[in-house]
């Protein structure tokens, strides 16, 4: 699978990455419904078989309990991928979440994320998401780059930034990548995000490409429909009508298109999201060794101009509406 370099680092990873959302389980606001840990593995161990070199979580996916199954799934490697996590969004003894880039708050995350991914270093260390006030901001930025010194973390980046908080902690120094949501359903960074990224050696990994499994070619209305309780997608105007036919309406016209090459919705979907060049990878999650097979494939896969534009005057002509970002 084609490797690219990532922003302003010596990390060269692949177009696609292994994303640990899903593998959190369920039973915490942002959940997916319960998870079988052993087929996370599985699906964690044929990623990494199938040339996948990147895996990225989060402290608060599952409230921890990614990072575990990350690192079971990584004991006993002679060589590890690159894994990435970020912190910024913090729990009670509850449960309750929210948002915190105060120093010491992050100081903690990053020892604990360290404790339950049993590395040494993270090679990407990142804010998962900003808070209102911009000096908090600023503070987390700069704990962030205190962290990068000691050597706890090989480099840094953000997740949900927009340009104006770029451009912000940019000032104090380099920003590393950026994460955002990025789709065919999530349009909205290629107005400002995008180019001030491009402008400024910004690495751009993409999470979501296929909208939270909105556009794998699996979804259907019955399916989402027997959603668990406890899986955020229910209440996801995504997953609602009216954006719910328009979108199962885009995912025919990528099987159309998919059909030609003998490549899935998914892997459209995916590869959409990779015809930029400013984009360096996509994170792409599974919750088995059979969805990886799945869209594996989309890594070296690319769309012709004429295919893009297809795609691009089918969702002129809708209008598809832009959806909320999650955790």
């Amino acid at each position: 699978m084609e490797k690219r370099r990532l922003g302003n680092s010596d990390l060269h990873i692949t177009a696609l990455g292994f994303g640990a959302w899903a593998i959190g389980g369920g039973g915490w606001q942002f959940g997916w419904g319960p998870q079988d840990d052993e087929k996370s593995i599985a699906s964690i161990q044929r990623a990494l078989e199938l040339g996948i070199n990147w895996i990225d979580t989060a402290a608060v996916y599952g409230l921890g309990h990614s990072e575990e199954v990350v690192a079971r799934a990584l004991q006993g490697r002679a060589q590890r991928p690159y894994v990435f996590t970020k912190c910024g969004m913090v729990w009670d003894t509850k449960g309750t979440i929210h948002r915190s880039l105060k120093a010491d708050s992050i100081r903690r995350e990053c020892e604990a994320s360290l404790r339950r991914l049993k590395v040494d270093v993270i090679d990407l260390y990142q804010i998962h998401w900003p808070v209102e006030s911009l000096a908090e901001i600023e503070e987390g930025w700069t704990a962030m780059v205190e962290l990068q010194r000691q050597g706890k973390v090989r480099w840094i980046g953000v997740s949900n930034f927009n340009a104006d908080q770029l451009e912000r902690i940019q000032r104090i120094s380099p920003v590393t990548s950026l994460q955002p949501p990025y789709s065919l359903v999530h349009r909205d960074i290629e107005v400002s995000v995008l180019p001030f990224c491009s402008r400024n050696s910004i690495g751009v990994i993409g999470y979501s490409p296929m909208a939270s499994g909105l556009l794998s070619g699996a979804m259907t209305r019955e399916r989402v429909a027997a959603f668990p309780k406890d899986d955020w997608r229910r209440n996801s105007m995504d997953f609602q009508e009216p954006r719910l036919s328009r979108n199962l309406e885009l995912v025919e016209r990528l099987r159309a298109i998919g059909k030609r090459h003998g490549r899935s919705p998914a892997e459209v979907a995916i590869a959409w999201t990779l015809r930029t060049p400013v984009v360096t990878g996509a994170i792409v999650g599974a919750r088995s060794a059979e969805q990886v097979e799945g869209f594996i494939a989309a890594g070296d896969f690319r769309l012709t101009a004429d295919e893009v534009k297809e795609i691009e005057d089918f969702v002129r002509g809708g209008q598809l509406p832009h959806g909320e970002m999650h955790a």
